[in-house]
């Protein structure tokens, strides 16, 4: 089975550059299907979306982690598509690679697991092209803790610039708060 995107929205796939990591990390890996899956499964409406998303995590951590991980993974991707002023961009579950958009999702659970706070709000920016972005950055946070949890650290590596790749400027943060 895989997840494919609707035929009547060809521009949601306007950005086909993906990332070059071969093979893709464990944990990069997770994050981008899950991420994937969820999102197909919220747009399409198709339950198979979502337990393609929980076989590819229970067949990595373990049913028990699985469930803690993908609770975290629906929060997170629910705020993402509930506060996101544009389309999000996703590939459909069969391919290697990811999007930019994927790799921006994969980025904000990095940041969150190393405490890069400045890059994970830039990236939730670039994701929603909104400054609404806090339940979107509270919910990533409890995912990457999740993960976390489960044995699953993304590597600083995956942390990107998105103001940079995007061209977006972040919204201005009050001093003292992060």
């Amino acid at each position: 089975m895989t997840l494919r995107k609707h035929r009547s929205a060809p521009t949601r796939l306007h950005n086909r550059r993906t990332d070059k990591l071969d093979p893709i990390k464990r944990p990069e890996r997770l994050v981008g299907l899950g991420f994937r899956c969820w999102l197909a499964g919220y747009e399409t409406h198709d339950v198979n979306c979502w337990e393609t998303g929980w076989n590819t995590f229970a067949s990595e951590l373990g049913p028990a982690d699985a469930k803690t991980a993908i609770t975290e993974l629906s929060c997170w991707v629910r705020q993402l598509h509930q506060t996101a002023c544009r389309q999000i961009s996703y590939f459909p579950y069969g391919c290697k690679g990811f999007c930019q958009d994927e790799c921006m999702a994969i980025s904000m659970i990095a940041a969150s697991q190393h405490s890069a706070c400045p890059a994970m709000r830039a990236c939730a920016f670039a994701l929603l092209n909104s400054n609404n972005i806090d339940s979107v950055v509270d919910s990533a946070t409890n995912f990457g803790n999740a993960l976390r949890d489960a044995g699953q650290v993304l590597s600083d590596q995956s942390i990107c610039n998105a103001s940079a790749l995007t061209g977006l400027t972040a919204p201005q943060q009050e001093h003292g708060k992060h």
